[in-house]
C-alpha cells in the first residue's frame, strides 16, 4: 500500500572531477544536507566517470564508497550508478538503497558506442529493466542511452515514478529533454532525471510531472521539486490509456 501522497526529490546537477575521494565527499554532502528529502537521484557514474584507463581502481574504490553510502542512507530513497567488476569484466549498474540496504540493483543494457562504452563494459539483460516497488510506490530505471529506446518504456509501464542517471553529452541536450519529458507523458508518471554538469555534458536534470510540467535549473547543482501522487491517479482517471 502507498505510504505516500507527496514525496520531495532532489535530482543532483554535479560535475565529476579526477580524485575520487572529492566526488564522493560531495555526494555525502548532498545526502546529509537533503536528509528530510525521501528521494534522491545522482549523475550516471557520478564518483569516477568513465575513467577508462582506470577501471579496476574505479571499481574497488566503488565498492568500498558503496559501504559508505549504505550507511548513510536510512529513509531516503537514494539512486546511483557504480563502475563495479563482475563476472569477469566491468558493468555500470544501477543501484538503489533505502533503510541502509541495496534494494534494487540493474546493469545497463544499452551501452553507448560513442562513448566507447562497448568496449570496456559488458551489458546488462533486458529483462532485468522491469517495475520495482519501494513503500508502495513504484519505479522504472533507465540509465541514460536506454531513455531512448521505447521497448524499455513498454517495461516500466505503470511505473508511479522513473528515475534515469545519466551522463548525456552537451550536443545532445535537446533529446535528453524532449525523450525525458515525453516519457513522463506517454507513461502518465513522474520522471526525474539527473545529469552531470560537466562542462561537456547537457545538464538539464529535471523533475517532470505526468502533465510534462518540468522543473530544471541548469545552473544549480540540484533540482527540487514534488512528486504528487494524486497527480498521477487523476491523469491516468482523466487519459485513460489501457
Amino acid at each position: 500500500m502507498q505510504t505516500f501522497q507527496k514525496m520531495e526529490a532532489i535530482s543532483l546537477q554535479l560535475p565529476v572531477v579526477q580524485r575520487y575521494q572529492d566526488n564522493l565527499e560531495k555526494l555525502i554532502e548532498c545526502l546529509e544536507k537533503h536528509q528530510d528529502k525521501a528521494l534522491i537521484v545522482a549523475p550516471e557514474v557520478c564518483l569516477t566517470g568513465f575513467d577508462y584507463m582506470h577501471l579496476k581502481t574505479a571499481a574497488k574504490f566503488s565498492a568500498k564508497a558503496l559501504k559508505i553510502i549504505k550507511k548513510i542512507v536510512d529513509r531516503q530513497i537514494v539512486v546511483l550508478t557504480l563502475i563495479l567488476e563482475d563476472k569477469g569484466g566491468f558493468v555500470n549498474r544501477a543501484i538503489v538503497i533505502h533503510k541502509h540496504k541495496v534494494v534494487h540493483r540493474q546493469e545497463k543494457v544499452k551501452l553507448f558506442a560513442l562513448g566507447n562504452e562497448t568496449r570496456y563494459f559488458l551489458s546488462g539483460k533486458k529483462k532485468n529493466i522491469k517495475l520495482f516497488e519501494i513503500e508502495g510506490v513504484k519505479f522504472g530505471l533507465l540509465i541514460c542511452f536506454e531513455l531512448r529506446f521505447k521497448t524499455f518504456w513498454k517495461q516500466i509501464e505503470g511505473a508511479d515514478i522513473v528515475v534515469i542517471p545519466a551522463r548525456w553529452g552537451l550536443p545532445r541536450k535537446q533529446h535528453l529533454e524532449i525523450l525525458s519529458r515525453a516519457l513522463a507523458v506517454m507513461n502518465q508518471c513522474y520522471v526525474v532525471v539527473s545529469n552531470s554538469s560537466d562542462a561537456d555534458m547537457a545538464r538539464s536534470s529535471a523533475i517532470i510531472s505526468p502533465n510534462g510540467d518540468v522543473v530544471q535549473n541548469d545552473t544549480q547543482p540540484q533540482v527540487k521539486g514534488i512528486v504528487d501522487f494524486r497527480q498521477i491517479k487523476r491523469m491516468r482517471r482523466y487519459i485513460v490509456m489501457n
